[in-house]
């Protein structure tokens, strides 16, 4: 007798979120958004300031970040070029209670394959990484909206599992 596991509870990953955010628009931000393109293969889009900080120099509605948003094979790929800058280390402080988890890298030119670029310069960048399980579109869907069942949900155990299987990435309990 074979041990079934039901299809509904396996984890996938569903997007990889790239962002730099360069606090202020113009030159700066333009090279911020060449290099995103070249490392992902994708167009950013800009993101915008909700609300005017003088201190900063920030305006509302400037463009002062880039992001990117990658699904599918692109996604396994980048995140898995991604991680080797970190050493495949993650600590599980970063994962959340929704199956999400974050980490930072603090220069663009320690991803495997990226190239070293004197016009463009040198950016950090926050990746954000998105897990679900099959059925929770139920909750983003235009027709027939319903809440997602706690057992559609990730919890950061099964985050943590994920990844370490699929990834192999170590996950420390400190920090």
């Amino acid at each position: 007798m074979s041990l079934q596991v039901n299809p509904m509870t396996k984890v996938k990953l569903a997007s990889v979120t790239v962002n730099i955010s360069v606090g202020e628009s113009g030159e700066r931000l333009l090279k911020a958004s060449k290099v995103l393109e070249e490392l992902t293969g994708q167009k950013p889009v800009y993101r915008y300031a909700k609300k005017t900080i003088k201190g900063f120099g920030i305006k509302k509605g400037e463009p002062i970040a880039c992001i990117v948003t990658l699904r599918g094979q692109r996604a396994k790929e980048f995140l898995d070029k991604a991680l080797n800058v970190v050493n495949r280390k993650i600590p599980f402080s970063s994962f959340s209670k929704t199956g999400v988890f974050s980490f930072g890298i603090k220069e663009h030119i320690e991803i495997p394959g990226a190239k070293y670029n004197p016009a463009l310069g040198i950016f950090g960048m926050d990746i954000c990484v998105t897990l679900e399980k099959p059925g929770y579109r139920v909750g983003k869907r235009r027709r027939a909206r319903s809440k997602v069942g706690k057992k559609q949900r990730v919890t950061p155990e099964e985050a943590a599992t994920f990844m370490k299987e699929n990834f192999s990435v170590e996950i420390s309990q400190g920090e």
